[in-house]
């Protein structure tokens, strides 16, 4: 009988995955996603920004696999593992499994700050990606109309916490949208009264890279007139107001929280194999601690035994990559009787854009920034999208955008029913 392989997650560690077992007539598989479609979450900024649709960095599951004739989908929120019974609870059914992949990825972490939780605006999904967008343009809207200097300021104010790659790439296209978009369109607007913060609680911007790629971010987001707080965490959002560890604080309508993750929950699963951040601890063959068929991937595990890696690996789609390949390979030897390889990660680097034309890039050896950073972050985030059909229309809205710093899908949408007595 052919084994059947469930995978939770559709991210970049479960669809690698299943396209390294695609039509091997050992397996069958089926995906389990809370979506109908897979996403691209480096470029998600872009759509929050208006800069892109959602539609470029987005397809759905059913159009990747149609033709895959060992692998089906399941749309559903995972609710429960069986581990005992070898089953997978959601709230759509239940689903047997000889070998269960858990890729759900991450979530926002607020850091138990509940006033955050509540009013910031988050980022890690197409439906918040997609909020966020609308909010900023519906505040121009109002700032635009706002007479009173002080309301007018609060409006135009936004706050970003956290310096990472996503921060610090959001800060950039914001800033920029502010000088190519909002002098040309927003003529009532006085944008001596916008401001635009970053906030990290750690000394640097880009902590995980180069010197060189922090002090690149620092000097070119300054020079796009980013205010750059370092050394100091935010501690609540009260009354619209930003409040900071120093004592100080910021007033605006906007928080955007990019400042951490942590793993999606999983119940069902033991105590025991919960690490750090809510990630699953997994052996160096990512199989989750205390479980014989269940195995995880990608950002949600936790593998402390690579020595190169004391503390776990990065968060990087690289990884997660790599260990689809990986357990791909190891699934099917299983199968053969042959022995299992243990999981060793390729640094390949890691990147950010900071404005139009400028990007850092670390490589294993060395780092480089400037316009050749910017087409080599531009080469490598086309790549892996999923389709040719969305590699040249995002190539070519790229070209257009840039060349002519006006992207036009700049519309506040919310969809909703109308009421009326007729269907």
């Amino acid at each position: 009988m052919k084994k059947h392989i469930v995978i939770v997650g559709g991210g970049f560690a479960g669809i690698n995955l299943i396209k390294s077992m695609v039509n091997d007539s050992r397996f069958r598989i089926t995906l389990i996603d809370k979506n109908n479609y897979h996403f691209f979450p480096p470029l998600i900024y872009q759509v929050a920004t208006s800069f892109i649709e959602a539609s470029n960095i987005s397809y759905p599951f059913r159009k990747i696999i149609s033709n895959y004739k060992n692998v089906s989908f399941h749309m559903g929120n995972l609710v429960k593992v069986n581990e005992t019974e070898n089953v997978v609870e959601t709230d759509t059914g239940s689903i047997k499994y000889d070998y269960l992949v858990l890729a759900l990825g991450t979530e926002t972490n607020f850091f138990g700050m509940e006033n955050v939780q509540r009013c910031a605006l988050s980022m890690k999904t197409i439906d918040e990606a997609l909020y966020l967008r609308n909010y900023l343009l519906l505040t121009l809207e109002e700032a635009a109309r706002n007479k009173n200097v002080r309301e007018a300021q609060k409006l135009q104010n936004i706050v970003i916490a956290g310096g990472g790659p996503t921060g610090v790439e959001l800060a950039g296209m914001i800033a920029e949208m502010g000088t190519y978009i909002a002098e040309k369109e927003y003529p009532e607007i006085k944008l001596g009264l916008s401001n635009i913060y970053l906030i990290d609680a750690l000394p640097t911007l880009l902590s995980p890279m180069s010197k060189m790629a922090q002090q690149a971010a620092y000097d070119r987001l300054k020079e796009l007139g980013v205010k750059i707080l370092l050394n100091v965490a935010v501690k609540d959002y009260v009354d619209k107001k930003v409040l900071l560890a120093d004592g100080t604080s910021i007033e605006t309508e906007t928080l955007i929280w990019t400042s951490g993750v942590i793993g999606r929950e999983v119940p069902g699963l033991p105590e025991t194999s919960i690490g750090k951040g809510r990630r699953i601890l997994v052996d160096e063959y990512n199989k989750v601690g205390g479980t014989a068929n269940i195995y995880a991937l990608g950002d949600i595990c936790l593998q402390l035994s690579d020595k190169e890696y004391p503390k776990g690996h990065p968060q990087l789609a690289q990884v997660a990559i790599q260990q689809a390949n990986r357990l791909s390979k190891n699934l099917k030897n299983m199968e053969d009787g042959k022995a299992i390889t243990p999981f060793s990660y390729h640094n390949k680097g890691s990147m950010a854009i900071i404005s139009k034309f400028d990007a850092v890039v670390d490589l294993p050896k060395f780092s480089y920034k400037g316009f050749v950073a910017w087409l080599t972050w531009l080469f490598i985030h086309i790549i892996p999208l999923v389709t040719f059909r969305s590699k040249v229309r995002l190539a070519f809205n790229w070209l257009r955008l840039f060349i002519t710093n006006n992207p036009s899908i700049r519309l506040i949408l919310r969809p909703k029913r109308e009421t009326t007595d007729e269907r």
